[in-house]
């Protein structure tokens, strides 16, 4: 059996205790706090899980190469985006990928603890990287240990290491040149993830500028969440984001929140309702607003 959107606790515990070759990751993370996440896998994961961080494992570096002219490996790893947390070469996820063992036999599971606030980057790069078998655990380590799920504390021993290959993008990743080219054209639908005072540029905690991109509709990324901690139920999505969309199609929907990550939730969530496959826009408005030449719009 192969998962490619959503799992549930208990599924997961069948997929345990079939053997299939199968890796979970632990993407736990607190932007205000960096090191949180890896401490709360250290407390509590699930049995045998791998810790993703979205700092070290999941972004690039940030830096400019030497003043010497001379190129270290680090330098030469361009980022594929901007933003707070720039995406890393398809190249570079791919050797962490094989450092931790991962190979492209495996199912993989991807979770935190934050209401798919961050597993859903490793989802995407995944898809981004051409492997479907990636899942995100519904309800996050609170429903597997709702469900009695085994968890552990420490560290894991080392996996061996593997040889991911990379394959063609199951996933469109658009740049701040592409939405800019297309902006309020009817092939191009931008809907931002962030909270409501954000969007309309009433506060910005985290950016130089406050606002969003010109015609950008608003779904905070939370509004995916049940009560329960898990998605909500395919055809609510379904109907929520009908809503939002007002007729629009939703091939031409493009993502993006403050840097890229929290956006995420919102295009899983429309391949949950079977909206299917929406473009992100990984620098997202980190990025938009490091040109001053790009527009901005408030209210």
């Amino acid at each position: 059996m192969t998962y490619t959107t959503l799992i549930s606790a208990t599924e997961l515990q069948s997929l345990v205790a079939s053997g299939q070759r199968l890796m979970v990751f632990d993407c736990s993370f607190d932007l205000m706090q960096s090191t949180a996440g890896a401490q709360q896998y250290a407390q509590a994961h699930i049995s045998g899980a791998v810790y993703a961080d979205l700092n070290e494992n999941l972004s690039a570096k940030h830096g400019v190469p030497g003043a010497s002219g001379t190129v270290t490996a680090q330098e030469a790893d361009k980022p594929a985006s901007g933003g707070r947390h720039p995406l890393p070469s398809r190249e570079r996820f791919a050797i962490w990928l094989s450092s931790v063992g991962f190979a492209n036999d495996m199912q993989a599971v991807v979770y935190d603890r934050q209401g798919a606030n961050y597993c859903g980057r490793l989802w995407w790069m995944l898809k981004w990287a051409g492997h479907d078998a990636v899942a995100v655990l519904d309800g996050g380590l609170q429903a597997w240990q709702a469900a009695g799920g085994a968890v552990a504390s420490g560290e894991e021993p080392a996996h061996f290491q593997s040889n991911f290959e990379l394959r063609e993008p199951l996933r469109r990743l658009a740049t701040a040149s592409d939405v800019l080219a297309h902006l309020q054209q009817p092939g191009q639908t931008v809907v931002d993830a962030r909270a409501a005072p954000r969007y309309r540029g009433e506060v910005e905690p985290l950016d130089p500028v406050a606002g969003h991109i010109p015609g950008a509709l608003n779904r905070p990324f939370v509004d995916n969440i049940g009560p329960d901690g898990k998605f909500k139920p395919a055809a609510v999505l379904r109907a929520e984001f009908d809503t939002l969309l007002q007729g629009r199609d939703p091939a031409t929907v493009v993502h993006q929140c403050g840097s890229g990550v929290s956006a995420l939730p919102n295009l899983i969530a429309m391949e949950v309702a079977g909206l299917g496959k929406s473009a992100l826009f990984a620098g997202s408005w980190s990025e938009w607003v490091s040109d001053s030449s790009r527009p901005v719009e408030r209210g």
